[in-house]
């Protein structure tokens, strides 16, 4: 039986190495051109090819964004680069530009194409006519329900569709913005957006006289641009039987340890379904592990059908109940060696990371010690090697995080 791909984004090499120790089946990633994700580490070609072999190696794959809108001077380098995706082995570039996706064809007959969701897929003729062309998957819009999403199926079967399950939500119709262009001059489409629609605003009514008057939602502000984030973990049931193959969790500029909570909890949460069907989301589990990384207060979006409260009017600052603390990169006999990234000290009560047993295991911290051996009752330095002394078999990947 053909099983749901758990698809990741990773913005450099430590986090798709998260990604895939956590869970992921497959990871999405950006190279130095041509990706809507221009501030993340991104990959060189080195690192592509590297990065192909790793995942390969693992039974797992890599899929390339080329998903700008592209301009002439673009032309003969992304020809350059199709056939160099096409010859290190990437299991698929997802491109929005029709341009390039003819371009592509011709320069890398082998390779396989995904269109991003950027083109908008929203109708069954639209995703016909891509797969007509070569297309092999179709990253549909986030704007369609579950409805739209079967009879899509139904219509076209011999297609992939991957649909986004989790993360950021753009206030545009299918990220397709130019906000970031007018405030800043930095353009969405060419993967440098600032995120301005996170910003807050102020409104300015005219009055009866003639004067202005501020319109505030509350005294923090408004937010009336600002989205919420996507949460579908309780939906696998009805998304998989709707013919979704691919769940895709946005977030390639996130933090390695936001990667890890999130594809840690879906995975989880899918191979509990394939246990237990749709009972699957009776344990709390999966959204308690979503409440534990940074968010905006989450939405099931256009899911299931027109939804006017996907606006996050509070703020536009993430929250979490808990902090990264520290990743395991080693061990001995009755300790762990990790990495320090928040402040934590001797009394403290360290919660364990991992897509093993040991998820949510509690360490005592008791005594640590330098990679020299000196005692220390205090980790405030960041990337510190710690010698945590613990009972708990940690693996190399695994976290440690704290309460907030």
């Amino acid at each position: 039986m053909k099983r749901i791909e758990l698809l990741a984004p990773a913005g450099d090499m430590n986090k798709l190495k998260a990604a895939f120790y956590f869970g992921a089946d497959a990871a999405y990633i950006g190279g130095k051109a041509f990706s809507l994700r221009a501030q993340a580490g991104n990959f060189t070609d080195e690192e592509i090819a590297e990065a192909v072999k790793y995942a390969h190696d693992l039974g797992k794959k890599i899929y390339v964004t080329v998903n700008i809108l592209a301009r002439n001077y673009d032309i003969d380098l992304a020809e350059k680069y199709f056939v160099f995706l096409e010859k290190t082995g990437v299991d698929g570039a997802i491109i929005s530009d029709a341009g390039l996706i003819s371009v592509c064809k011709a320069a890398a007959p082998n390779l396989n194409i995904h269109l991003s969701t950027q083109a908008s897929a929203l109708n069954y003729a639209t995703v016909k006519f891509w797969k007509d062309y070569g297309v092999r998957r179709v990253i549909l819009a986030r704007e369609l329900s579950l409805t739209e999403i079967k009879e899509i199926k139904e219509r076209v079967p011999d297609i992939e569709l991957e649909a986004f399950v989790h993360g950021a939500m753009c206030i545009s119709y299918s990220g397709r913005c130019l906000l970031s262009d007018y405030r800043t001059g930095r353009s969405s489409n060419r993967g440098e957006c600032v995120q301005a629609c996170r910003w807050n605003y102020e409104i300015r009514e005219r009055g009866s006289d003639g004067s202005f008057m501020t319109v505030e939602q509350d005294e923090r502000g408004t937010y009336i641009l600002n989205s919420k984030d996507l949460n579908l973990v309780d939906e696998i049931d009805l998304l998989d039987k709707s013919g979704v193959d691919s769940f895709k969790i946005e977030g390639r500029m996130k933090s390695e340890y936001y990667l890890a909570t999130v594809i840690n909890a879906y995975r989880r949460a899918i191979d509990d379904y394939y246990l237990k069907g749709k009972d699957y989301k009776l344990n709390p589990l999966y959204n308690t592990e979503l409440e534990k990384t940074a968010h905006r207060e989450f939405t099931k979006a256009y899911l299931f059908g027109e939804n006017d409260r996907t606006e996050n009017f509070n703020d536009s600052q993430s929250k979490g109940t808990r902090k990264f603390a520290a990743v395991v990169i080693g061990g001995g006999e009755n300790y762990v060696l990790i990495e320090m990234r928040n402040r934590f000290k001797t009394g403290d009560e360290l919660e364990v990371l991992s897509p093993t047993e040991n998820l949510n295991k509690i360490i005592k911290v008791d005594k640590m010690e330098t990679e020299d051996g000196e005692p220390i009752s205090d980790a405030k330095i960041v990337l510190q090697k710690i010698k945590l002394f613990t009972p708990l078999k940690l693996k190399v990947g695994d976290m440690l995080r704290l309460n907030m």
